[in-house]
């Protein structure tokens, strides 16, 4: 019997674009002539659930538990016919089908209102800056999250817009408790989940359906859906894997997991799924099953047999995004940060340039597990050749790279590729806040599009930078973030707090450094998050060397990754948590930076000891960057023309037309090597090179002219040196 594999993203994990695991493991088994579709049936659920039929099911299903709810739940429950009622106009407009619709919702007499709508005159300053669309997509997020506080509170308190029983999935050591919930009657929204999956199995008639999980939330749906399947389709198999099983399922030896699922498999899929396969045609012996978990005379083994190598990243062909919903996922604003915005704004289309991490040494990530520490990079060319293939399968001109961290060379590579191919795309990614990243490189990224980085600041103290073994300083960080800032990239900032022996001193003085970063507007986005220390990291190896007790050091039968610790030598970072972010809040939308530290936090705090120009002082000091023979230049800065009559070098740039005053034989050498050094034309000019170019034309001392006014307005304008 032929093989056909359903892959399944279970709810939930984001409403504006489909996470992209399916698609990728899609895009490999059609190069090798597989059977296979997909289903979000997280958004699926959210369609069923978010519309007039679906609301009236809800409210008419949930009458009595209405009546033990909150003052707010009653005033939804009240208002449940103005909901009914405009649910599936706020859906289209959010799937950008009535953009009209915002006029209407703007006026703020037309959607019911609860109590997340009190924070509308908080935030009514922020409108300002805002377009009307923008306006009132926010508002229409609001009027969805009031919807979805009822159905956590009356309905279902496992449901959430991007998880699902959460608290569930969250390191469960045992699976005592899942199982427990499991064996509990079915909830509202599961039965919704389970008559998509029902349809879909029916229509498709799979014989292997396979569960990618990258999330705690997105644990106990996939599990709930594999014990429908085990109940209703016994002939199925059922497999799993994705981020949750590769970093909290490593250990797994609890037997009754497999009451849910019949295989579970680690870190890159394409791999096991092709040896699956072949387990389950009868060409192999289960033994050669490749890095999956399964039951093998009643016991858990880990089968790992198969000589099979993974597959290289040239090789796994482009995601397919085809039989997901692309026009259906909804487009929302949550105003805090921009760069959360980006995530739940827009259709994103998501590649990645490299698998694992380039650097692969901070000391608080898992770079022990394969995801990270088996770096390989795609070719620029095979990354804008899918890109393109996405753009036509698709439609949208958007991509955000999901890379741990892009390599600065490819980043290049890739900007230079695109603007070689005219191609007109927008895109962000993650980074290192490394000194690869000069203005010029940070304006040829801008010129091919891209609009944003995040990296990771971390905690902003050199000492700690230096024992995350981060391989960046406070001072290259400020640099970095002002290039991408002048070159028009927003840059968020990922920030830590609680890293072992941090002192309370350090966390003031960390969060003085991100207040002046905020106030040179070097940085636009930030978010903390508390320290927490995972068995696959330097420090959950190592817990003596950062001085850190583990408090729960053996795997349980079931999850293990996060680890309970103690640091005695560190501040009560658990006090700090409110006040960073309230500050962070603050910062994010240009207020309060004259405001001292200690306002922002209920307990004691030292005063920093910072210098308040310190990064000021930073971004004074000159870059200390010199031109080598091999650096590439390019040109990006326009059409050039020469008028030998008033010797002026004209640059058409796109905004105004730019004269420079210079001498005849340099200007007409100038129109046609500058012409030769577009990306278009594909012709590697070094530093080298050029001087070579100039030299043969009868002209003299390159280095006087690279150096001289002329080439400086150049520079200014569009010649890069990378």
């Amino acid at each position: 019997m032929k093989k056909q594999i359903l892959l399944v993203s279970p709810p939930f994990t984001q409403l504006n674009t489909p996470y992209p695991a399916t698609a990728y493991l899609k895009g490999f088994l059609n190069t090798q002539g597989v059977s296979v579709q997909q289903m979000d049936l997280g958004m699926e659920t959210i369609l069923v659930l978010f519309s007039k039929a679906g609301l009236e099911k809800l409210f008419s299903d949930h009458t009595h538990s209405v009546s033990i709810g909150s003052a707010n739940a009653k005033r939804i429950f009240t208002l449940q016919e103005n909901y009914i009622n405009t649910i599936d106009p706020v859906i289209r407009f959010l799937q950008d089908q009535d953009p009209t619709l915002a006029y209407l919702i703007c006026e703020r007499n037309f959607l019911p209102e609860a109590s997340k709508f009190e924070q509308i005159e908080d935030l009514e300053w922020a409108f300002g800056t805002m377009g009307i669309r923008d306006q009132a997509r926010h508002i229409a997020t609001l009027y969805l999250e009031d919807l979805s506080d009822f159905i956590t509170e009356v309905v279902d308190p496992y449901f959430g817009f991007s998880r699902y029983a959460e608290r569930l999935g969250m390191t469960a050591h045992s699976f005592d408790v899942l199982y427990g919930e499991l064996h509990k009657p079915t909830t509202y929204i599961a039965e919704l989940m389970l008559a998509l999956l029902q349809q879909r199995i029916q229509e498709f008639k799979p014989t292997l359906v396979c569960f990618s999980v990258p999330f705690p939330g997105n644990l106990f749906a996939a599990l709930k859906c594999g014990q429908w399947l085990k109940q209703n389709h016994p002939e199925i198999r059922i497999g799993m894997g994705g981020g949750y099983p590769n970093t909290e399922l490593r250990s797994i030896s609890d037997a009754r997991v497999f009451q849910f699922v019949d295989y579970i498999s680690l870190d890159d899929g394409e791999a096991p799924m092709m040896e699956l396969l072949s387990y389950l045609d009868g060409h192999i012996d289960v033994s050669m099953l490749k890095r999956t978990f399964c039951l093998v005379d009643g016991v858990v083994t880990y089968c790992n047999g198969s000589l099979r190598l993974d597959v290289k990243q040239e090789n796994v062909g482009t995601p397919d995004y085809s039989d997901l919903p692309l026009k259906k996922y909804l487009s929302v604003i949550q105003l805090p940060n921009p760069m959360h915005r980006l995530w739940s704004d827009g259709r994103w289309n998501k590649l990645t340039m490299a698998h694992g991490c380039y650097w692969g040494k901070c000391t608080f990530c898992d770079i022990s597990l394969d995801y990270i520490k088996n770096y390989e990079a795609s070719s620029a060319t095979v990354i804008v050749d899918r890109m393109e293939k996405l753009i036509e399968e698709t439609g949208e001109r958007g991509f955000h790279f999901v890379d741990e961290a892009a390599p600065p060379a490819l980043m290049k590579a890739v900007a230079l590729e695109i603007l070689s191919r005219k191609l007109v795309v927008t895109w962000w990614t993650n980074i290192r806040f490394e000194k690869s990243f000069h203005f010029d490189v940070c304006r040829l990224l801008a010129a091919s599009g891209c609009i944003a980085v995040s990296g990771g600041l971390e905690v902003a103290s050199d000492r700690l930078l230096q024992l995350i073994a981060k391989g960046v300083t406070v001072e290259q960080v400020a640099r970095v973030t002002d290039y991408f800032n002048r070159a028009g990239i927003m840059v968020h900032a990922y920030l830590m707090y609680g890293f072992p022996t941090q002192t309370e001193q350090e966390t003031i003085d960390s969060l003085e450094v991100v207040r002046q970063m905020f106030e040179q507007n070097i940085l636009q986005s930030a978010f903390w998050h508390r320290f927490a220390m995972t068995a696959h990291s330097p420090v959950g190896m190592y817990p003596d060397k950062f001085k850190v007790k583990t408090l729960n050091p053996e795997a349980g039968t079931f999850a293990h990754n996060d680890l309970d610790h103690d640091d005695p030598s560190g501040g009560e970072h658990q006090l700090f948590s409110a006040g960073l972010k309230k500050s962070l809040y603050n910062y994010m939308h240009g207020i309060c930076f004259d405001l001292p530290m200690q306002s922002w936090f209920d307990h004691k705090v030292p005063e920093t000891s910072l210098p308040s120009d310190l990064i000021e002082q930073y971004l004074a000091r000159p870059d200390g960057r010199e031109t080598k023979a091999t650096d590439l230049v390019v040109w990006i800065g326009g059409p050039v023309t020469y008028d030998v009559v008033r010797s002026t070098l004209s640059i058409a740039a796109r905004q105004q037309t730019i004269e420079i005053r210079c001498p005849q034989s340099e200007g007409l050498w100038l129109v046609e090597v500058l012409d030769a050094m577009t990306p278009v034309r594909k012709t590697p000019y070094t530093y080298r090179s050029l001087q070579e170019n100039y030299d043969l034309n009868g002209l003299h001392d390159f280095t006087l002219f690279w150096y001289g006014g002329v080439m400086e307005e150049l520079k200014r304008v569009g010649l890069l040196v990378l």
